[in-house]
């Protein structure tokens, strides 16, 4: 049986992945996961984290359940704490022709290989990773459930959004600042007004539909 969404957002992430891990001989343990899939603008970011397995980062969780202040918090101590952490992208032209889960496997692949030191083990949110090179487990909620994956969580949503306040100042009329280019009612009347820019993903359904009307 489900959840009530209240126990569901009650649950704190733990360390249990990685000292499993640690026990088994594994010391260097990267959490990956993603931000931006479901968007209908803007490039998929992705963040890597190595966090010490004592580390005490208060509110790591997943970042969709932290309101934006808690958000900036959190990311901050965690690039502080974290041995190490980098962001990958993929752009809305890599989405285009590659469709998002694979842009989304790429983003996180970048982000791993761009880590100032190399994991032994990496934990990713839901998916795999093609061509890591690296062993991995992708574990179903790993944002709820285990703590490396909800601070890469936290790092990849408000990196994303940094660059979605950019991107509402060069495209302006869309509000991407605001809903960060997802399918809001706001987002929907911009489109009808002003027609897609080129930060919108053209094979996305809402968008190749707007495109279709605009050529009527």
């Amino acid at each position: 049986t489900l959840k009530p969404i209240k126990d569901v957002l009650e649950v704190k992430p733990s360390f249990s992945e990685e000292r499993a891990l640690l026990a088994a001989g594994i010391t260097v343990v990267a959490g990956v996961d993603e931000a931006g899939s479901g968007s209908w603008a803007g490039p998929v970011y992705a963040a890597a984290v190595i966090l010490p397995f004592d580390s005490r980062i208060g509110l790591v969780r997943d970042s969709k359940t932290l309101s934006l202040d808690q958000r900036q918090r959190v990311a901050a101590r965690v690039r502080e704490e974290a041995a190490a952490w980098a962001v990958g992208t993929a752009s809305v032209e890599e989405i285009d022709t590659l469709n998002i889960r694979r842009a989304g496997a790429l983003a996180m692949r970048r982000a791993v290989e761009a880590l100032a030191m190399r994991p032994e083990f990496v934990l990713v949110d839901a998916f795999a990773i093609p061509g890591l090179g690296i062993p991995a487990k992708s574990i179903i909620r790993g944002d709820l459930k285990v703590k490396s994956i909800a601070a890469a969580s936290v790092l990849a949503k408000v990196a994303r959004d940094a660059y979605m306040e950019e991107l509402d100042l060069l495209h302006p009329g869309y509000g991407f600042s605001s809903h960060r280019g997802y399918g809001t009612k706001a987002h929907q009347e911009s489109l009808a007004r002003l027609g897609p820019c080129s930060a919108h993903r053209t094979t996305y359904e809402p968008i190749r539909r707007q495109i279709e009307r605009d050529k009527r």
